[in-house]
């Protein structure tokens, strides 16, 4: 057997200032969550070098994750058989949250995502735009500066979309929080981000200002 040597993230570069939010786009293949991967510490880069707000991710894992959230739009961090609500107060003791910080975050949680419907459901029984709300509360009860998000509007509805978005520019805002988000759905990017990367084969081909790549790239088409 020949076995090539695929390149998932070839020479990506770039900085992100706290507050920003920035879209992390590509078409499948491109890299996108192999890069989020290595941020979060999930997987180890074979070369180069990674740090986010001063920590490298797979060295420190511990005190990395205690700062950091993630909703990857096809996996839970929610356990399957349990209502949400406890799956919430199991995170609250991991996390080591103080009670008062924990309640305070759950109330806000449960007005913008609009959670108190489904708290006492099995996450089993939810719907994907359910599960993805939960997911969003579950990743911010610890309150992390830095937010990654991979897919996180995949195959919800227009309402569930638009109830997302505004909780992500609810954290910009009000917390500072800074996000790097992967997505397929144009409008995400446009609601939420004013900077944009766009990654290929492993390498990265913009790193701008979203309306500037508009006014290169979006004012054309071609019909074969």
């Amino acid at each position: 057997r020949r076995r090539p040597l695929v390149r998932a993230v070839d020479g990506v570069t770039f900085r992100v200032a706290p507050g920003e939010i920035v879209g992390f786009l590509g078409p499948n293949g491109a890299g996108k969550s192999t890069t989020l991967k290595m941020l979060t510490g999930l997987l180890v880069p074979t070369s180069g070098h990674v740090t986010v707000a001063g920590r490298i991710p797979w060295r420190e894992r511990r005190a990395h994750v205690a700062t950091i959230g993630a909703v990857f739009g096809q996996r839970t961090s929610l356990w399957w058989d349990l209502p949400v609500i406890e799956s919430f107060d199991l995170l609250r003791y991991i996390y080591r949250i103080p009670a008062e910080r924990y309640r305070a975050n759950l109330d806000t949680f449960r007005d913008l995502l609009d959670l108190d419907a489904f708290l006492q459901t099995p996450v089993r029984s939810l719907s994907l735009g359910q599960r993805m709300r939960a997911d969003f509360a579950a990743a911010m009860l610890h309150d992390p500066t830095v937010l990654f998000l991979d897919e996180p509007t995949i195959g919800l509805d227009v309402v569930a979309k638009e109830r997302v978005r505004r909780f992500i520019r609810h954290l910009n805002a009000e917390r500072g929080t800074t996000v790097l988000l992967t997505t397929h759905d144009l409008a995400d990017v446009e609601r939420l981000c004013h900077r944009v990367l766009i990654i290929d084969g492993g390498r990265l081909l913009y790193d701008g200002n979203l309306a500037e790549l508009q006014r290169r790239f979006g004012g054309r088409r071609e019909l074969v």
